[in-house]
């Protein structure tokens, strides 16, 4: 039963009042490394591979259908790897595979474990603005992100693969699906997301230290993008698994 229960057995859906994703770019073999089969690295230049951290605010976060005044806010972070999914029916969908989950709220750690295999653990999550910029931070998570006061234009990371904002939008989260695999069995589980006025803004990272990526003992690790967004209603659609084949 409960293994059925974590299979994201019902949709999803909450008010994204402000998200930003920082992604980081590292060789594509040692992503590839992080992940279980059948999913692969999605890669650029045949020489990187991605992990973003996305850093999420949102309200009334409920099954879908529910009245809105049921929902729970909650602070998100999420740890992901790009991937593609050689799914059994010949496609390659492309999307995410969850490192790790944080949240600010006991509750929701509690019942994003129930419901998903998306690993939620409780986090200090502190937000403020700093001199016209953001600053987000967590002493238990090794993590902070300042950005730069907003500007008309925004240069691209130094260290970034990319040579175009362009470019790095391929790169940059959510991506249409989320893969998880259940343990010790060929089973895949896909929660599509469905999304409005989906319009994210590139932004300047003045610093930031994730410590959950640089705990991965990775070789390389460089910004490659950040984005962000906020006011977008976003839900998930209830998920789906299928057998993949060995």
């Amino acid at each position: 039963m409960l293994s059925w229960l974590k299979t994201h057995p019902f949709a999803v859906e909450a008010f994204i009042e402000h998200s930003l994703v920082l992604t980081f770019a590292a060789p594509v073999a040692e992503i590839q490394a992080l992940l279980p089969a059948p999913l692969v690295a999605d890669s650029f230049a045949d020489r990187w591979g991605f992990l973003a951290v996305a850093l999420v605010q949102t309200r009334n976060l409920r099954p879908k259908g529910f009245p809105s005044w049921l929902g729970q806010d909650f602070y998100l972070i999420g740890y992901r790897a790009f991937v593609r999914y050689p799914a059994p029916n010949g496609k390659r969908l492309r999307g995410l595979y969850i490192l790790g989950s944080e949240t600010d709220k006991p509750r929701m750690s509690a019942l994003g474990n129930v419901f998903t295999h998306y690993q939620y653990t409780t986090t200090d999550i502190v937000r403020q603005q700093i001199g016209g910029g953001f600053e987000v931070n967590s002493q238990q998570s090794d993590l902070h992100v300042r950005l730069a006061p907003a500007s008309s234009a925004v240069p691209l990371p130094p260290a970034s693969p990319f040579a175009t904002w362009s470019e790095a939008r391929r790169f940059a989260g959510p991506l249409p699906f989320t893969f998880s695999i259940d343990a010790g069995s060929p089973r895949m589980l896909i929660v599509e997301g469905v999304r409005q006025h989906w319009e994210p803004q590139p932004v300047a990272v003045e610093s930031s230290h994730v410590g959950f990526f640089t705990h991965l003992k990775l070789s390389s690790l460089v910004l490659a993008n950040a984005f962000a967004l906020q006011d977008v209603p976003y839900h998930w659609k209830k998920g789906r698994t299928e057998q993949w084949r060995r």
